[in-house]
Formats: structure tokens, C-alpha cells, sequence
């Protein structure tokens, strides 16, 4: 005889796919008993998170509302939730608004950290990534949020992360030579090495990606090393909604920071927000121009960008994806086995960087590049 669940507490979701649908998720759904042992005592759950890469939940647990997220240990260890929780910590004592890191521990198979919610409202709680902002004022407020973060970034100089899939880094283009850059990176990854070896990548990153990567030569030395938080979209922000325009209250989900660059970040921002990246099957990718703007006016009033970042960050757009397909490639290819995933993020690879080089996306490059060029430190 099973148990009625307490109909109090909200059924899992589907989850986030990589298009318009929802899917099942791969991992079970936290349930009250689960977090009750984890958190040493009763536990209720109120929300399940949508997303696709592990399972979380708002649980109220000893009279307050805490975010406990799990995660396989083949994707993440303590060691690797440390590297995270260290920067969100040096964020914290730089006064900037992100949650606070309340534990992590192991238990078998699975790595649970547990944070403070954050202030603010979750607007974009539903929100698949690729999808664009409600406003170019949200678009300007995410742009100065992302350039405060980045001030208070400074000072953190901690390594580059540890070997491990799901993370937004910079090695392979940060590089003289890409390929050989690509190769280092799967030898240290057997699962993706296995991958690419059924589907190559070398002649797509010489055709697609190496003439971008040209005009990023010249400028690598000058940009400067930071870690970053490489997910900034609308989704991992809460927003304060009480005054006369909405502003970023908490930025949330640092489980893709690496070091990188503050303009590859800004990329990053932009190629999240800006672009439909859903609808590319469809030959259409929509181009928010007014949010584009905003995002980059919002960044460089509180963080002018040098005339370095402004050349690189048309050269970088087109490219910051492709590593993290890379990552998710590892990711779906060795944790969930799912050769369906595989291929998509092995089509990312490739299909965002050459989608820059149509007409419409050399349409975007050169709007990307004047209004760069107008805010650059003087």
C-alpha cells in the first residue's frame, strides 16, 4: 500500500529541455524525507526547480525557507562546491548581493549544498535559458548588476576550477593554438574524448571558429583574469520590484563560475539573453537589439569597458558558448549516457559560432562592435 503524498507540498515538475519542451527530469526529485536527513530534522518542501542538471528545492526547514540543491558526485565533489561557495563567500564580503552558503555535504552518491534564498522576486522563475528579458530596462539593470559583480570579483585569485563537466571556462580560445588547446582539454576528459572521436570537431573549428579566434589573438594579453559567474541570464536573478523600476536584489546559481575574463563574462550575459537560440532549428534566430544596448549601456556605467574589451567582446561572442557545449557534451555523454543530448550539444559546438557568420549575425557583430566602441574607458 503507498502512502498518499502530503498534498501541502508542490508536485516535481518537468523539467527544462534543450528547446521549448519540458521534459522528465533525469534525476529523481528531492523529497521532504530526503532534505529532512540531510538537514538534520523536519523538512517541507514549497517549490521544486525546474532545471535540468540536478534537483533542488525551497525547504522549510527549523522555522525559515532554505534552497537545497543535489548533485551526482560524478558531477560535482565537495572539492568542486567548494571552488563555488569559496567566491560566493569573497562576493559576500565585498558586499555584493548573492545568497549566503549555509553547508554542503556528501551522502553516498550525492553532494547537497544548501544556500539562504536570497531577497527579491523570481520573475523569470519559468524561464527557459536563450529567452530574452520582459524589458530593456530589466536588460540595463542585469548590465550594471553584472558589472557590480564584477568590481567586487576583484581580488578573488583562486585558480581556475578542477576537472569536472558542467562548467563555463575559458581555456580552448584563451590559447594561441585552439586545437591543440582542444585537444589537452578532452585528454583530461575520457568520456568527451570518446565522444568526439565518433564526431570530430576539427574541421568545424577550423572553418567556424578559428578565423574568430584570429581577431582574438591580439587582444588575449590584455584582458585580464577574473572569476566570473558564465550563466547570467535572466533566470539566476531575483529582482526588487518596490520601487520605480525594478532592480537585480540577489544573483543566484554560481555552479558554472570559473576564471575567465570580465568581458568573456559580458559575452556570456549576451549570448544568454540576447539571442533565440530555440528557434535556430527553425533557420530564424530573433535578435533583441533594444536589450542588447541596454545590457551593454547598464554595464559600462557602473564599469567602463577598455578599448581592449571592446574589440574582443564581437570577437568572443560567437564563441564563449562552445566550450561550455564542450562541457555539456562530457556531461550528458558520461553522467546521463544520453547520446540524443550528445549530439545536441556537439550541434551547439558548432552552429552557434557559424550562425555569426550569416548575414544576420554579422548584422548583430557590427551593432555589437559600434556600440562597444562607444563606451570604452576614456
Amino acid at each position: 500500500m503507498t502512502t498518499p503524498r502530503d498534498l501541502t507540498e508542490p508536485a516535481p515538475p518537468a523539467t527544462h529541455g534543450l528547446g521549448h519542451e519540458r521534459v522528465e527530469p533525469d534525476w529523481a526529485p528531492l523529497t521532504a524525507a530526503e532534505a529532512a536527513h540531510v538537514l538534520g530534522g523536519p523538512a517541507r518542501l514549497r517549490w521544486h526547480s525546474p532545471r535540468p542538471l540536478s534537483a533542488a528545492a525551497v525547504v522549510e526547514h527549523d522555522g525559515r525557507r532554505v534552497f537545497l540543491k543535489r548533485h551526482h558526485t560524478s558531477v560535482r565533489t565537495l572539492a568542486g562546491l567548494e571552488e563555488e561557495h569559496a567566491f560566493l563567500r569573497h562576493l559576500r564580503s565585498r558586499g555584493a548581493p548573492v545568497v549566503d552558503v549555509l553547508g554542503s555535504t556528501a551522502r553516498g552518491e550525492w553532494t547537497y549544498e544548501v544556500h539562504s534564498l536570497g531577497i527579491g522576486t523570481d520573475l523569470y522563475q519559468d524561464a527557459l535559458s536563450w529567452t530574452p528579458f520582459a524589458s530593456a530596462h530589466h536588460a540595463r539593470a542585469a548590465g550594471s548588476a553584472l558589472a557590480r559583480l564584477h568590481l567586487a570579483a576583484v581580488g578573488h585569485d583562486a585558480p581556475a576550477r578542477r576537472v569536472q563537466p558542467l562548467v563555463s571556462s575559458f581555456r580552448v580560445f584563451c590559447a594561441p593554438d585552439p586545437q591543440g588547446a582542444l585537444d589537452a582539454y578532452a585528454a583530461e576528459r575520457p568520456a568527451l574524448a570518446e565522444a568526439l572521436r565518433a564526431d570530430p570537431l576539427d574541421a568545424d573549428l577550423a572553418r567556424w571558429h578559428l578565423p574568430l579566434h584570429a581577431e582574438l589573438i591580439p587582444l588575449l594579453h590584455e584582458l585580464e583574469p577574473l572569476w566570473t559567474h558564465n550563466d547570467w541570464h535572466a533566470s539566476n536573478l531575483l529582482w526588487d520590484t518596490a520601487g520605480s523600476g525594478d532592480t537585480v536584489s540577489t544573483v543566484l546559481d554560481f555552479n558554472l563560475s570559473d576564471r575567465t575574463t570580465s568581458v568573456h563574462d559580458l559575452a556570456v550575459a549576451l549570448e544568454r539573453n540576447i539571442f533565440g537560440w530555440l528557434d535556430l532549428p527553425s533557420g530564424h534566430v530573433p535578435v533583441q537589439y533594444a536589450h542588447l544596448t541596454a545590457l551593454l549601456e547598464g554595464y559600462a556605467a557602473v564599469r567602463p569597458l577598455t578599448e581592449a574589451e571592446a574589440e574582443a567582446l564581437p570577437a568572443l561572442l560567437p564563441l564563449v558558448n562552445a566550450e561550455y557545449a564542450l562541457s555539456e557534451m562530457h556531461y550528458f555523454h558520461e553522467v546521463t549516457r544520453s547520446a540524443e543530448n550528445t549530439a545536441l550539444a556537439r550541434a551547439y559546438f558548432t552552429d552557434h559560432t557559424r550562425w555569426f557568420t550569416t548575414e544576420p549575425g554579422l548584422l548583430a557583430l557590427r551593432h555589437l562592435r559600434d556600440i562597444a566602441r562607444n563606451l570604452t574607458r576614456h
